[in-house]
């Protein structure tokens, strides 16, 4: 692999901005050794003149005597570097590379200086936590003991600064077990800190969410197990996200020195030059290549959450915060290619089946149609869902966008499309399997009944679906599941807890499977309170079915209008209440719809109820549509760099971005179908309605691509490559005991 791809492909995609640009420089390099091999004089390269450019970093003056064999020199007064008896024939060029050369190191450097101080401004805030949380302990676990900590305390200091650079010393550990009987020299855990220090009440949970409204963001402590419990959770996850930090930070060190060692070196190899070895020798001084207080910080960092965090214990303490790389495994080829061919087998067999039989023409191919074919389709539904997300991943996974970053799971346990496509396709196995056992359409003539073990076979497999989804057993993607769980949870819950990319993003996944939903309540009333054996189900003819048929459409979107409603409370945003006055649109249209398709469906439609549900339905799809790509896809946008898009785009062809504009209007108009009587005559109305579901599975799937293309060049723009973790204690000001 060329370095060029090498780079790209290490780099922290959201600090990729922050990079040095090694493809420009390149360029550069391509242009000096095309001039230098169309000059006519061949002692080009040898020959010097004394030139000066700008230049970023400057450490030391050159001795009279090394600048003689120097091809440049870092003057210690002036941002320029010394260019050493350049001719005139291609300076321009060998100016130019220098120039930008130079730019570049001084963004790369001015970069790194900044991270470097929020690491240690959040080293700081860390080691004020961490003297509560010492603090805390001894109180709540020995409360009758005020020195507690010879054996073991941890002290987190401020930078020191020195002449020679800057060295960081955190985390210091203050640990004698030998000398436990003496005490002097040792810091003891300052209980008195707790005088001065409250518990943050973080809005993300309801009953925090309730203290939040109800009482107050930050509360006296009560020395309370469960009070200690829930701070040494949160100085977990926020060492495990400093941890992260600090090995970006490295990553990003070490690329930025490679690549100016590896173009310093080709530029060395065309001009016949030394520069390398001194310009180099500027940028390991600089602080870009002073990394030994971060590496001396990171062993401390690890050291310290072992000790007071994993009990100890090494291995387990790196596992959490090293974890590894995620491996793919060829039996999950194996599977996919296994479960996809006898996903074809079974059609090939459901299609034969149904011309053999002549079922198509049966006079009981309607009473199929009709309550038969809703129990199936809802496995259709997850499964074409599970699809369009698998092709997303694999797309997200070839243009590096860190999807598991911006949903907030793990990315050694988060899902590849070949494990999504995998669970896809044994879920398809499963039901096309009882799709072709369920072809049966010849009553029991004695009994007038069909057979109960075929009627149970749906009802079997949404009982397994949901048996594997809730297994608790490390099996099938145990975390991917709960993680799914979770923020479906959250959603329900909505607006109890807050709100997070995660939870909006599976708030509107739910709003594109309202016909999987309604499904669910087919189920209940066919198996509960319908005649199945018979086929048979007048239950959806109630009153109460044809409310809960309006109801479980509008939950969606109504919670998804609640969850705009906390943002609007949380973060003061105007953008946030228009989100929800679109959802809030959604809900009107929907009980619109609905009360026009019961009208229809009892043969009494009138005008009016048309003439709402064709108004609503109107006004939302054109709210919809706009929001979808001017808000969610960042697109339309005039002044763009790529003219009517935006300015920077992941796919390099334009027209895809064209194609999914229209693909996304034409199926947003595909809902009003209702309202337009538009109809296939050939097709059952059941099997219009699952195609119209399909349809939006379909427009949800191109909308995931790029809402998330958009919320990954938001990141990209912001530098945003780790989560802000909240912090278990709020000191009160002035009052940090050093």
């Amino acid at each position: 692999m060329k370095f060029e791809k090498e780079f790209s492909s290490q780099m922290v995609q959201e600090w990729q901005g922050a990079y040095m640009d090694y493809s420009y420089l390149k360029k550069h390099i391509k242009a000096l050794l095309k001039s230098h091999q169309q000059s006519s004089n061949p002692g080009f390269t040898r020959q010097r003149q004394a030139m000066y450019r700008a230049f970023s970093g400057l450490t030391g003056r050159s001795s009279p005597k090394a600048r003689e064999e120097e091809a440049v020199m870092i003057p210690q007064s002036a941002y320029q570097t010394l260019l050493m008896k350049l001719s005139a024939e291609g300076a321009e060029q060998e100016l130019e590379f220098f120039k930008k050369l130079d730019l570049e190191f001084d963004k790369v450097r001015t970069f790194h200086e900044g991270k470097v101080q929020g690491i240690r401004e959040n080293a700081e805030e860390l080691s004020k936590q961490m003297d509560a949380l010492i603090a805390l302990r001894i109180r709540v676990k020995r409360p009758d003991q005020v020195l507690e900590t010879a054996a073991a305390s941890v002290v987190l200091s401020p930078v020191a600064r020195s002449p020679e650079g800057v060295h960081m010393d955190v985390i210091q550990e203050v640990e004698d077990e030998e000398k436990t009987k003496d005490l002097e020299g040792l810091r003891p855990a300052r209980l008195q800190v707790l005088e001065h220090v409250k518990i943050n009440v973080d809005p993300d949970t309801p009953v925090s969410t309730l203290k939040n409204v109800i009482m107050s963001s930050k509360l006296e402590l009560s020395f309370s197990k469960d009070e200690l419990k829930r701070a040494e959770k949160k100085m977990r996850k926020a060492f495990i996200e400093f941890h992260q930090q600090l090995r970006l930070l490295k990553s990003y060190s070490f690329l930025n020195i490679l690549a100016f060692s590896k173009i310093m070196k080709k530029y060395d190899k065309i001009t016949s030059r030394n520069a390398s070895k001194t310009y180099l020798q500027i940028v390991d001084t600089s602080s870009l290549g002073s990394s030994e207080e971060i590496y001396k910080l990171t062993e401390k960092l690890e050291a310290s959450y072992i000790k007071h965090f994993a009990n100890g214990n090494r291995r387990e303490g790196m596992k959490v915060l090293r974890p590894g790389v995620k491996r793919e495994r060829h039996r999950i080829t194996f599977l996919l290619g296994l479960f996809s061919g006898c996903c074809i087998a079974l059609i090939a067999a459901i299609i034969v089946s149904v011309y053999a039989r002549n079922l198509l023409q049966h006079e009981g191919g309607r009473q199929y149609m009709t309550n038969i074919f809703p129990l199936y389709s809802l496995f259709g539904y997850i499964v074409l869902h599970m699809v369009m997300y698998g092709a997303d991943t694999y797309l997200w996974r070839r243009l590096r966008v860190n999807y598991p970053f911006i949903f907030g799971s793990k990315p050694e346990t988060s899902l590849g499309f070949r494990e999504v496509l995998v669970v896809a396709s044994g879920l398809s196995v499963l039901t096309l399997a009882a799709i072709l056992a369920h072809l049966d359409l010849e009553m029991d003539p004695e009994t007038e009944k069909f057979r109960l073990i075929t009627e149970l076979l749906p009802l079997f497999l949404v009982t397994v679906v949901l048996v594997i989804t809730l297994c608790p057993f490390n099996i099938i993607y145990r975390s991917s599941r709960f993680f799914l769980i979770r923020s479906t949870f959250h959603c329900i819950c909505a607006p109890l807890y807050k709100v997070t990319f995660i939870d909006f993003f599976m708030a509107d996944q739910m709003t594109s499977q309202i016909q999987a939903i309604r499904s669910l309540q087919y189920y209940i009333c066919y198996y509960v309170w319908g005649d199945f054996r018979k086929r048979s189900n007048e239950c959806t003819n109630s009153s109460t079915y044809k409310f809960l048929y309006i109801a479980v459409a509008v939950i969606p979107f109504w919670l998804r209008l609640l969850q705009c409603l906390r943002r609007v409370f949380e973060e003061k945003s105007a953008m946030q209440g228009l989100n929800g006055l679109k959802y809030f649109s959604t809900v009107v249209a929907l009980v619109m719809r609905s009360l026009y398709d019961i009208t229809v469906q009892n043969g009494n439609a009138s005008s009016f109820w048309r003439i709402m549900a064709a108004a609503t339905s109107g006004i939302t799809t054109i709210y919809n549509t706009y929001w979808d790509i001017v808000v969610d896809w960042g697109l339309l946008q005039k002044k763009a760099k790529n003219r009517w898009l935006r300015d920077k785009l992941l796919i390099s062809n334009k027209a895809v971005y064209v194609v999914a504009i229209v693909a996304n209007i034409l199926l947003r108009l595909v809902w009003m179908q209702l309202v337009l009587d538009f109809n296939l005559p050939f097709l059952h109305r059941n099997a219009m309605t699952a195609v119209i579901a399909c349809l939006e599975i379909l427009r949800r799937g191109i909308w995931n691509f790029f809402r998330l293309e958009h919320e990954h060049f938001n990141n990209v723009e912001n530098y945003r490559a780790f989560k802000s973790i909240p912090m278990p204690f709020y000191y009160e000001k002035d009052h940090h005991i050093m």
